[in-house]
C-alpha cells in the first residue's frame, strides 16, 4: 500500500542553533563550480594526532550531497540546507555545470560531463564520510547514473521526478517533435527579452510547485534568471532536447545495489508519478515514497518534509565512511517495499 502522508516520527529530532550556509569556489573535474555547505564540520580526519603521534582516520556522520535539476541550482536547496544542518546533518549543494554559477558546459553529450563532475563531488566528500547522494530531477538521473557505478562510495541515493521513464506529455514533445524550436530559430526578428522574461513567469512556476499558492517570486526570479533573453532561451530549450535524447540509454538499473529511496510527485507537470513507480519496480530492493500533493520540485513546496524524509533516510542507511548498509525500518508511510 501507497500512502500519501506523512508520520510523526516517534523520537523526533530536535533543531539546534540558527544555520549559518558558507558559500564558497571549488573545482570538480575540470568544473569551477559555487558550493553552498552547512552542518558540522568533521571533527577528526586522518593525519590527526594525540600524545604526538598520528591517529586513524574516525568515520565522520553521512555527509549529504545535493543535486539540483535543469535549469536550476544549488539555492533550490537552502530551506532543506537549513533544516538539515539545524538537525545535526553535514550537507552540500553544487550548481552543476552549466547552470547557476558553474562554469558552462563543453561540447559534447552532457550527460557524461555531469558524470564526471559528479563522480568528483562524490569522492571529495567520501574522505570525510559516507555519502548519501540526493538529486531532483536531473539531478536524480546524476544520482542513479552514479549508484549504477560500483567504483563510487556512494551510501545511499534518494531520486525525485528523476525523467527518462515515463514521463509527461511535455518532456516527449521536447524529444520527439522540435518543430517548436525550428519555428523559433527560423523567425524573421529575435522575441524581446521581455516577452521572454513574461512568458517565463507565467510558465515556471505552473512546471515546478504543485499549486500557484505556494510559489515564491525569488525562486522564480531564480529560474528566469537562466534564460534571460531570447538567444538564451533558445539555447536552453535545444539544451533540453539533447538532455532529453541521451535520456533514452542513461540507465543500467540492475547495476544499482545501494540503498534507493524513489520519491514521486502527484502534480507534477514534468515527470509523472508513473515514473517513479517504473523506477520503483525497475529496481526490486528500492522503496518508493508517493506524495500527491508536491510538484516536480518538492524542496520548495514543502522543505521541512523533504528535510525530515532524507534524514530518516540516512539514518537507516547506516552510511559510514563510503559504505552500505541495509536499510533500517522504515520511518515514514508511504514508502513501499
Amino acid at each position: 500500500m501507497i500512502a500519501v502522508q506523512r508520520q510523526a516520527p516517534a523520537d523526533p529530532l530536535e533543531p539546534s542553533a540558527p544555520v549559518d550556509i558558507r558559500t564558497g569556489y571549488r573545482r570538480f573535474a575540470g568544473f569551477r563550480t559555487r558550493v553552498l555547505e552547512a552542518g558540522p564540520r568533521p571533527s577528526t580526519q586522518a593525519g590527526g594526532r594525540r600524545r604526538g603521534r598520528r591517529t586513524a582516520a574516525r568515520p565522520s556522520a553521512p555527509r549529504i550531497v545535493l543535486l539540483h535539476g535543469y535549469c536550476d541550482s544549488a539555492d533550490t536547496w537552502r530551506q532543506v540546507i537549513t533544516e538539515l544542518a539545524a538537525l545535526g546533518h553535514s550537507v552540500i549543494a553544487v550548481d552543476l555545470p552549466g547552470f547557476g554559477e558553474a562554469a558552462p558546459l563543453r561540447q559534447g553529450a552532457i550527460l557524461p560531463q555531469l558524470d564526471a563532475f559528479t563522480a568528483a563531488v562524490i569522492k571529495e566528500q567520501s574522505a570525510l564520510g559516507g555519502v548519501v547522494l540526493v538529486g531532483n530531477s536531473l539531478g536524480g538521473t546524476m544520482g542513479l547514473r552514479a549508484a549504477q557505478d560500483p567504483r563510487l562510495p556512494v551510501a545511499g541515493v534518494v531520486s525525485i521526478a528523476a525523467p527518462g521513464f515515463v514521463d509527461s506529455w511535455l518532456i516527449r514533445t521536447v524529444a520527439r517533435y522540435p518543430l517548436a524550436l525550428r519555428a523559433c530559430a527560423s523567425l524573421p526578428l529575435p522575441v524581446p527579452g521581455f516577452v521572454v522574461r513574461a512568458v517565463a513567469e507565467r510558465v515556471v512556476p505552473r512546471l515546478l510547485y504543485a499549486s500557484a499558492a505556494m510559489v515564491d517570486p525569488e525562486h522564480v526570479r531564480r529560474f528566469t534568471d537562466q534564460f534571460p533573453d531570447y538567444r538564451s532561451a533558445t539555447t536552453r530549450l535545444g539544451q533540453a532536447r539533447e538532455l532529453v535524447a541521451e535520456l533514452a540509454d542513461a540507465y543500467r538499473l540492475d547495476s544499482i545495489t545501494v540503498p534507493l529511496l524513489v520519491v514521486a510527485c502527484g502534480r507534477d507537470h514534468l515527470v509523472s508519478a508513473a515514473s517513479g513507480r517504473q523506477l520503483h519496480a525497475l529496481v526490486p530492493h528500492s522503496r518508493l515514497l508517493v506524495r500527491e500533493d508536491w510538484g516536480h520540485c518538492p524542496q520548495l513546496d514543502d522543505p521541512a518534509a523533504i528535510a525530515e524524509l532524507l534524514a530518516y533516510f540516512v539514518r537507516a542507511t547506516g552510511a559510514v565512511s563510503g559504505a552500505a548498509a541495509t536499510p533500517g525500518p522504515e520511518p515514514v508511510t508511504g514508502v513501499a517495499g
